[in-house]
C-alpha cells in the first residue's frame, strides 16, 4: 500500500449513501475502513471490504472502546483523512407509523441518540490525533427531518440529528485549531432502503419534483473531504432538490 493513499472510516456503510460512499471514495483510490452493524456482505463491489470491516452495534455505546481500538490497529500508525458519521436508525412503531414524543419510550430515545449523536462525536475525538496527523475531516450526516416536523421521521430521530448539526458547529470550533475540519450534510428524501414507499408522495413538494439519489449525496461528501474545500468548516449543507426552502 501506498504511504500516500490517503484512509476514510465510514460508519453505516452497508447500505444506501454509505454503501455510495465506500464506492465514490473507492474509485478514487482512497482506503476505506467500514464500519456497520452487518457482517460484510460477499456482494459488495470494493476491494479489501472483508479485510477492512468493523462490525459494531452503535447503540450498545459501552462497546466503542473495541471497535476504535480496532480501527486504530488496522490505520497500524497511519493518519486519518476522513471520518464519516453516516450510521443512523429511525424506529418505526409495531404498525409502521411514526413514532412521536408521545409514545416513544425512554430506552429507545437512548438508543437513538446513542447510535446518531453519541457515537459521532466519541468516534471523532478518539480518532484526533490520527486525524490531526492526516489533516482530515469529519462529516456528520444530519437530516432535513432536524429542521422541520417530518411525515414519516420519528421525534427522536429527529431531534437526534438536529443536536447532531448543533454538535458539528461545537466539533468545528474545537477541531478546526487543530487543523481537523468538521462538517454536516443533511440530506432530504434519498432512494435508500431506509425510506418507505409512501416517501414517493415527497416528490411532489421539492421544486426538482424527484428523489435524490444516495450517488449525489456521496459526491457532496467526496468534495467537502477534499482539497477545494479546504475553508469549508462548521457548515451544513443541505441536499435536497430544494424542498427545505
Amino acid at each position: 500500500m501506498a504511504n500516500d493513499r490517503r484512509t476514510l472510516i465510514l460508519t453505516g456503510a452497508s447500505r444506501g449513501i454509505g454503501h455510495a460512499t465506500v464506492k465514490r471514495f473507492s474509485a478514487a483510490g482512497w482506503r476505506v475502513i467500514t464500519c456497520s452493524r452487518h457482517a460484510f456482505p460477499e456482494d459488495c463491489p470494493w476491494e479489501a471490504g472483508p479485510e477492512d470491516h468493523v462490525v459494531i452495534d452503535l447503540a450498545d455505546i459501552h462497546n466503542l472502546d473495541d471497535a476504535i481500538s480496532d480501527m486504530k490497529s488496522r490505520l497500524d500508525g497511519a493518519p486519518l483523512n476522513a471520518l464519516v458519521n453516516n450510521a443512523a436508525i429511525s424506529p418505526k412503531s409495531d404498525n409502521g407509523e411514526r413514532m412521536d414524543t408521545l409514545n416513544t419510550g425512554i430506552d429507545l430515545w437512548q438508543t437513538v441518540f446513542n447510535v446518531n449523536f453519541y457515537s459521532p462525536v466519541m468516534l471523532a475525538r478518539s480518532l484526533v490525533q490520527e486525524l490531526k496527523e492526516g489533516r482530515g475531516c469529519v462529516i456528520n450526516v444530519t437530516s432535513i427531518a432536524g429542521g422541520r416536523v417530518h411525515p414519516f421521521a420519528g421525534s427522536a430521530y429527529a431531534t437526534s440529528k438536529a443536536a447532531l448539526a448543533a454538535l458539528t458547529r461545537e466539533m468545528a470550533a474545537d477541531f478546526g485549531p487543530h487543523g481537523v475540519r468538521v462538517n454536516a450534510i443533511s440530506p432530504g428524501e434519498i432512494e435508500t432502503a431506509m425510506i418507505s414507499p409512501e416517501y414517493q408522495a415527497l416528490a411532489e413538494e421539492i421544486p426538482m419534483g424527484r428523489l435524490g439519489r444516495p450517488e449525489e449525496v456521496a459526491s457532496l461528501i467526496y468534495f467537502l473531504c477534499s482539497e477545494p474545500a479546504a475553508y469549508v468548516n462548521g457548515a451544513e449543507i443541505h441536499v435536497n432538490g430544494g424542498q427545505h426552502v
